[in-house]
């Protein structure tokens, strides 16, 4: 079925797409769009394009100049808050415990020209943790980019897990993630020009580890969470996405200052950990205007650890790897 929409434009309706073309010699210039989504497809026919097109250009005008990242004082949420900082923006930079790490993250930013504003914050308190965002967007003057980088884990086997160890690991990695993402995003909403919100999972977002059930839940939660953000967001132009880091040599992993090159990992099939700031390059990148039409995904940045499934099946020779 083809209709006519004016000054040679043609929408032509056949199987599962709708192909917007316009009638210009042999040169044509398709759009197309799922059937089973009629009324954006009508919508974008009717207006001869011309919708779609100031959304695309909306989204891929996005110049972010402020971002906020939590757990911002050491290893991934330090080497985020300085990427970031290095794309230009200015920074808000949050701690649980220790402010002159935060202090010297802060420094780290003023040094490269940008503005740095630094918030205590407990994640686990939830109403608080979401005023803490409210406070540096008022200082920022907006938030452009929002990284829910604070994190925590408790280890122990399913069978000896207390309640208390199960709730500070949900509490922290996905209650706190839940209320400080909302409360960016809120923000953003009501600016009114898109976002870009970034989750720090895990691997284990992905595949379990043995004697990690509450880090595991909460990251496998995380993930699902961001998936539901980013098809209820993206209508306002923000885009949601995660970013799983493998082992990465931080104060987390006991190896804050180690080279990773010198640590030897066989069965990663890179052979070595990851640095933190492979990880922040992965969150700019997805802070970027170059991101602009991802959405709704999770990158694993773990050396190929994931791949190797069927190959640990296999040639593991022990059981050591039952212990937490």
């Amino acid at each position: 079925m083809t209709r006519k929409l004016g000054s040679g434009c043609f929408a032509r309706v056949t199987g599962r797409y709708a192909i917007m073309f316009r009638y210009r010699a042999v040169t044509l210039r398709p759009l197309a769009v799922p059937c089973w989504a009629p009324s954006c497809a009508w919508r974008m026919v009717r207006h001869d394009g011309r919708e779609a097109r100031r959304t695309f250009r909306r989204m891929s005008d996005f110049q972010p100049t402020t971002a906020i990242v939590t757990g911002s004082e050491s290893g991934i949420g330090r080497a985020t808050a300085v990427a970031l900082a290095e794309a230009g923006m200015d920074i808000g930079i949050t701690y649980l415990s220790e402010p002159d790490r935060a202090e010297s993250t802060a420094d780290e930013v003023r040094a490269l020209g940008r503005r740095a504003f630094v918030e205590q914050i407990d994640v686990a308190d939830l109403p608080a943790a979401a005023q803490v965002v409210d406070r540096l967007v008022e200082q920022l003057g907006g938030v452009d980019v929002f990284v829910a980088d604070a994190g925590t884990g408790d280890n122990a086997p399913f069978l000896e897990m207390t309640l208390d160890q199960w709730r500070h690991t949900v509490s922290t990695d996905l209650d706190g993630a839940f209320a400080t993402m909302q409360a960016a995003a809120k923000h953003m909403v009501r600016a009114g020009h898109g976002g870009r919100i970034i989750g720090i999972t895990s691997v284990h977002e992905h595949q379990p580890r043995y004697g990690s059930s509450a880090y595991d839940a909460a990251k496998h939660g995380l993930g699902g969470l961001l998936k539901t953000m980013a098809i209820e967001l993206a209508e306002h132009g923000i885009t949601v996405n995660a970013v799983a880091p493998g082992e990465i040599a931080t104060r987390m992993t006991g190896a804050e200052d180690e080279d990773p090159h010198t640590i030897s990992r066989p069965g990663v099939p890179l052979g070595r950990p990851g640095n933190a700031w492979e990880i922040a390059a992965a969150v700019a990148f997805l802070s970027s205007r170059a991101s602009s039409y991802i959405t709704g995904v999770s990158l694993p940045v773990d050396g190929g650890m994931l791949q190797m499934g069927p190959h640990g099946g296999s040639h593991i020779t022990s059981d050591d790897w039952r212990s937490a």
